[in-house]
C-alpha cells in the first residue's frame, strides 16, 4: 500500500523534472530574446517564441520588428501579424521601418496597407521614402536611347526638349497604380502636343514655361502610382526646318508629276502626229488609185462609144 504514494512521487517528480528541463531548454534558446523583448515593453511569451520555431518563422526577425514598433509607438502590432507576413513572403523589417518613416512624416499608412504593398512587389521603404523626398525622372528615359524629344511646331521648325519630372509616391495609388514609364510616355505626350499647338517654335522658346504649365494641367497623373510635383523644361534645341524641307519636296514631287504629264503630252502629240502621217499616206495611196483607174475608165469610154456620144450630144465634132 504504501509504493503507491511513492508511485506518485516519483511520477510528480518526472514530469516535474521534464518540465523544468522544458523551460530550461526554452531559457537557453529564447532567453536572450525573451528579455531583449520584455525590457523593450514588447509582449512576447516562450510559448509564442516556441510556436514561431514550430511554424518555421525565424523568432529573431519578429522579435526585432516588434521592438521597433513597439519603441517607435506605432500601436498595437501583434506578433500575430508580424508572423502571418512574414509567413506569406513579405519583408517584415522592411514593412516596420516604413511605417516608422511613415509616421515621423505624418502619412497616412497603417500596417495592412503597407503588407499589402510589399506583398505586391512594390518597395513600401522606398515608396514612403519618395514621397517625403520627390525624386527627378529624366524625360524621355536615357534607358531608351533618345537624349531628346522632337517636336514640330505650326511653322514646321522642329524643337529638341529634354523635361524632367519630379514626383512623389501616391501611396493611396500605389498598389495596381502605373509606374514611371507611363509618367514618362504621357509627358512625353503632352510636350509634343503643346508644341505641335504652339504658332511658332519662338513662342516655345521665348515661354518654355507654358508649355511645362500645360502639360501639368493635363492631369497625367492619373491612376498611376506618382504624384507629379513639376515639370521643367531643361533644355532646348532648335532642330532643321521640317516644313521647309517638306514643301520643297512636295515642289520637286510637283515638277517631277508635271514633267511626267507633259512627258505623257508630248507622246500623245507624237503619237498622233504618226496616226497623222499614216491617214496622209493612206489618203495619197487612194488618191494615186483612183488617179490610175480614170485612164482604164476613159479607155472603156472609148471602146464603148459612150465618150461619143456624150460628145455629139454637147454639140462637139466626133
Amino acid at each position: 500500500m504504501n509504493d503507491q504514494p511513492v508511485a506518485l512521487v516519483f511520477a510528480a517528480a518526472v514530469l516535474l523534472g521534464i518540465v523544468a528541463l522544458t523551460m530550461l531548454l526554452l531559457v537557453v534558446s529564447y532567453g536572450q530574446l525573451w528579455f531583449q523583448a520584455y525590457w523593450s515593453k514588447a509582449r512576447v511569451t516562450f510559448f509564442e517564441l516556441l510556436g514561431m520555431s514550430l511554424r518555421k518563422v525565424n523568432a529573431r526577425t519578429i522579435v526585432q520588428a516588434k521592438i521597433m514598433a513597439t519603441q517607435a509607438g506605432l500601436g498595437d502590432i501583434t506578433t500575430s501579424k508580424l508572423e502571418a507576413h512574414y509567413l506569406a513572403g513579405g519583408d517584415v523589417p522592411r514593412v516596420i521601418r516604413a511605417l516608422i518613416a511613415a509616421q515621423r512624416a505624418d502619412l497616412d499608412l497603417d500596417f495592412d496597407r503597407a503588407c499589402a504593398i510589399d506583398l505586391a512587389g512594390r518597395d513600401v521603404l522606398d515608396a514612403v521614402q519618395t514621397s517625403v523626398n520627390p525624386k527627378v525622372i529624366d524625360c524621355p528615359d536615357a534607358a531608351s536611347g533618345k537624349s531628346t524629344l522632337s517636336a514640330v511646331a505650326k511653322n514646321g521648325v522642329e524643337l529638341k526638349i529634354r523635361a524632367r519630372v519630379t514626383v512623389r509616391t501616391n501611396l493611396q495609388q500605389l498598389i495596381g497604380g502605373a509606374t514611371e514609364e507611363t509618367i514618362i510616355a504621357r509627358v512625353g505626350e503632352g510636350i509634343i502636343t503643346s508644341i505641335g499647338s504652339a504658332e511658332s517654335h519662338f513662342d516655345v522658346m521665348e515661354h518654355p514655361d507654358k508649355i511645362s504649365k500645360a502639360v501639368l494641367a493635363r492631369g497625367l497623373d492619373a491612376q498611376t502610382a506618382f504624384q507629379i510635383v513639376s515639370i521643367d523644361i531643361a533644355d532646348i534645341e532648335v532642330g532643321e526646318n521640317i516644313g521647309a524641307r517638306l514643301q520643297a519636296d512636295q515642289a520637286e514631287a510637283d515638277t517631277r508629276v508635271a514633267r511626267a504629264k507633259a512627258e505623257e503630252r508630248r507622246s500623245v502629240a507624237i503619237a498622233r502626229e504618226q496616226e497623222m502621217k499614216a491617214a496622209v499616206s493612206e489618203n495619197r495611196a487612194r488618191l494615186l488609185e483612183a488617179e490610175a483607174l480614170v485612164p482604164k475608165s476613159i479607155g472603156e469610154a472609148y471602146r464603148a462609144g459612150r465618150l461619143e456620144r456624150a460628145a455629139g450630144q454637147n454639140g462637139q465634132p466626133g
